[in-house]
């Protein structure tokens, strides 16, 4: 019995309509593996809720009083919180999926989808993947690049003051290289990659490689790849 509640997962729902809440909740709990833990209904609610429950899930709606969806995410974004987000939404513009995957959520679900698709998306989630529209996304990076490449608003080139060396270490921490191969790669030590790894963290604002990957991508940045 004690593994069977280890395996539950604990969701909190936040949006505004009390019917959907409900109706929602009443899906979710017919699943075995599946446990709400509290309802929200605007975003300042949300974030108050995560800190004090700290579910596993965190089912998000996009358009909410008080502080919308994405406001909600950038607030808990720097929180050391462990949950997953996964937006709800009636429609999402792309420049918003992807500001909502570098503000940390793990997925963004159409409220129009089939119910099954929620359901896959939040186990998606748990097994450590992303989830967007009806797919689920297992190289995010990659996704990414062909979701902003399409798109000409993101087309301006900055280097942020990055050297040459700097934007081949940013075009091989985005092709997925260990710190260890970027060394063999351009025949340079560990401790030289971790220090330049510093430096672009610093000049960018960011304190992860995948950080790093998809501000690398959103922003365009100069990045050549690696052969």
């Amino acid at each position: 019995m004690d593994n069977r509640r280890s395996q539950t997962v604990r969701i909190l729902i936040a949006d505004d309509h009390p019917i959907f809440r409900d109706g929602l909740k009443r899906l979710l709990e017919s699943e075995r593996d599946f446990k709400v833990v509290g309802e929200a209904c605007d975003g300042v609610e949300a974030v108050n809720m995560v800190r004090q429950l700290k579910p596993e899930i965190l089912l998000l709606d996009l358009g909410m009083p008080r502080r919308p969806g994405l406001e909600a995410l950038r607030e808990m974004s720097t929180d050391a919180t462990s949950v997953r987000v996964i937006l709800l939404t009636a429609a999402a513009e792309k420049d918003q999926i992807v500001e909502a995957l570098q503000l940390g959520a793990r997925g963004v679900v159409l409220k129009d989808s089939a119910t099954q698709i929620l359901l896959k998306s939040i186990r998606a989630v748990m097994n450590g993947e992303y989830w967007v529209g009806r797919e689920s996304v297992s190289n995010l990076v990659q996704y990414l690049r062909v979701l902003v490449g399409s798109s000409s608003s993101t087309a301006r080139q900055r280097r942020y003051g990055l050297t040459p060396r700097e934007l081949e270490i940013v075009s091989a921490v985005v092709a997925g290289y260990a710190n260890k191969e970027i060394a063999e790669h351009f025949k340079i030590s560990e401790d030289t990659v971790k220090h330049h790894l510093s430096n672009i963290f610093d000049k960018v604002g960011v304190s992860t490689r995948l950080e790093l990957a998809l501000f690398a991508v959103n922003q365009a940045l100069p990045f050549k790849p690696i052969s």
